[in-house]
């Protein structure tokens, strides 16, 4: 009888709380009829007597543990609310080691968030219909094995340019509103190995061709959670709004030349945009694929952290990660150290930093610097770059017709749909996306040089050129990072996206020379309105950035949830 009833228990786990409560109120009634009926026998029997509503109460108490024990057994606390609000990784592994709650609770919890709250925000694309099917499998796995995976029963939420096997992937435009890829990105194969839950696609902006705001022509335009008027920054506007509204314990986002760390600044998120050829693009729909990487976008470092210890490494299929191969510490967890900035040397870009800055955004700089000099960090002033605006020009190739006609030979294999006029025949619904569309069609080389070939990180000479500049004084100066704000001016408002689209200073320097950039919050402005400081590093020193941007996150907590 209790193995029946624990079977019962485990099917309830994996409905909404509305049916588990249904389900349990009418075990009490049939359990009250069933002990009355049982009272009336007993004394109709040994009585003689008819006393329907007398009550045997040490058999009805026996009764009454027997059923309690087996719909509950030792998960009594199961039944309690599970608030998902800024949750970690390390918290939910530490909840179903002592059986607080497992993944298909925590899974059904951001569901039901995402089902309140997501209407306003817009943030979500689709929600995987099999999530709880897959929080079931993981349960049962560590019920058996009592091991957890790195990131085991871990709510992921994907944007929506990268391949999800079973779930659209549209980068948000018409003409791919109807993908469904084969098989999963190469990264999302590794997080999912690692006992992650793809438990939804995140809005961006189409074609990911907007860093200012976040609309698509399949979902339509996502909103910063912090104030509604004002965008979350583009193009991983969704990812960024929903994991800083707790719709997620941790997402993923692309980034061209800002679209992880814009949107991760305006969402008062860290973003990771790693050293090119640290991480795998396969499977992404490119938008300038020399400049794009994949990287994790989360609400603390150390979780950041964890996922990219499981997205780095060599791809075959991605030939820039054989750039990664011996680069690779053993663990990146290491640098989690808290005295991070004791003894660090960092210098400040002020070119970028006193470029037309937002007095308040400038301020909540400032202080992040003294800060950082409290904790132990040495500040050098005024960072001057050898030929710093001549070698950050001409620096941009817009790739997109080429990249897009690869990703539709490879995955999507249509004969419908083979190149960028084909996306302009069927359309979209977004003017920006229309006149991004007609740009792509006529340009594809450096507008000031066109003769000079568009090439990778690695063998593109004027990308060489800014990087080699740039090191060689951090060399020089001895310096651990470069600081500058991510963003020198507040998230602008939707009305007014591109007049309000001031002061992204993720454009400027990673995306060419491949140098890797964390961003973390430094604190909001007025109208509650998130800011964040960007923390510049040498090629796969990822290590030195995580020890800097923790020790400098854990000494000031900016990061609040915005609801």
């Amino acid at each position: 009888m209790i193995s029946f009833f624990r079977k019962i228990r485990q099917k309830l786990h994996s409905q909404n709380r509305f049916t588990q409560y249904l389900v349990y109120a009418m075990g009490e009634i049939l359990l009250v009829t069933i002990g009355i009926l049982k009272d009336f026998q007993i004394i109709s029997r040994n009585e003689g007597r008819k006393r329907f509503f007398h009550f045997n109460f040490p058999k009805k108490i026996r009764i009454w543990i027997i059923v309690l024990f087996s719909f509950f057994g030792c998960d009594t606390q199961n039944r309690e609310y599970i608030d998902p609000k800024e949750l970690t990784i390390s918290d939910i592994h530490a909840a179903y080691q002592s059986g607080k709650f497992n993944s298909q609770e925590l899974v059904q919890a951001y569901l039901d968030r995402i089902g309140e709250m997501d209407k306003d925000i817009n943030s979500i694309s689709m929600i995987n219909p099999n999530a709880l099917v897959l929080a079931k499998a993981l349960d049962e796995e560590f019920q058996q094995t009592k091991t957890l995976r790195p990131l085991h029963g871990i709510p992921l939420i994907v944007k929506d340019n990268i391949n999800t096997k079973g779930l659209p992937t549209t980068a948000g435009s018409l003409a791919l509103q109807d993908f469904y890829p084969e098989e999963d990105a190469f990264i999302i194969n590794k997080l999912v190995a690692a006992g992650a839950i793809v438990i939804a696609k995140s809005n961006m902006a189409e074609w990911a061709f907007s860093p200012m705001h976040s609309e698509s022509s399949t979902v339509g335009i996502t909103r910063n959670p912090y104030n509604l008027d004002h965008v979350p920054a583009g193009s991983s506007g969704g990812t960024g709004a929903s994991i800083a509204s707790n719709f997620g314990t941790i997402g993923l986002g692309t980034d061209t030349g800002n679209s992880i760390r814009g949107p991760s600044s305006h969402n008062a998120l860290v973003g990771f945009r790693t050293t090119l050829g640290l991480v795998s693009r396969e499977g992404i729909v490119p938008l300038f694929l020399r400049n794009d990487v994949v990287g994790p976008m989360c609400r603390t470092v150390e979780d950041a952290v964890k996922v990219l210890e499981v997205i780095a490494g060599y791809d075959p299929k991605d030939s820039l990660t054989l750039y990664s191969e011996g680069k690779i510490p053993s663990n990146y967890i290491q640098y989690l150290d808290k005295e991070g900035l004791t003894g660090a040397r960092i210098g400040v870009l002020r070119n970028l930093v006193d470029d037309n800055p937002d007095d308040e955004v400038y301020a909540l700089f400032e202080k992040a610097l003294s800060d950082m000099e409290e904790q132990g960090a040495e500040i050098i002033e005024n960072v001057e770059i050898a030929d710093f605006e001549k070698l950050s020009e001409d620096q941009w190739c817009p790739t997109f017709r080429m990249d897009l006609v690869d990703f539709f030979k490879t995955y999507v294999k249509r004969d419908t749909l083979h190149s960028l006029e084909d996306i302009i025949r069927i359309g979209t619904k977004s003017g920006f996306s229309r006149s991004s569309m007609e740009y792509m069609a006529t340009n594809s080389l450096r507008e000031g040089n066109p003769a000079i070939p568009c090439g990778d990180a690695y063998t593109d000479i004027r990308r060489m050129a800014f990087r080699e500049a740039i090191e060689k004084k951090m060399d020089e100066l001895q310096l651990d990072a470069l600081v500058y704000p991510s963003w020198n001016n507040k998230p602008a408002r939707i009305a007014f996206f591109e007049e309000e689209y001031k002061g992204d200073n993720n454009q400027i320097i990673s995306p060419h020379t491949g140098q890797p950039a964390f961003t973390v919050p430094m604190g909001f402005t007025s109208e509650n309105l998130p800011a964040g400081i960007q923390f510049l590093g040498r090629m796969f020193d990822e290590g030195v950035l995580i020890k800097l941007s923790y020790s400098y996150e854990q000494a000031t907590k900016h990061r609040k949830s915005p609801n």
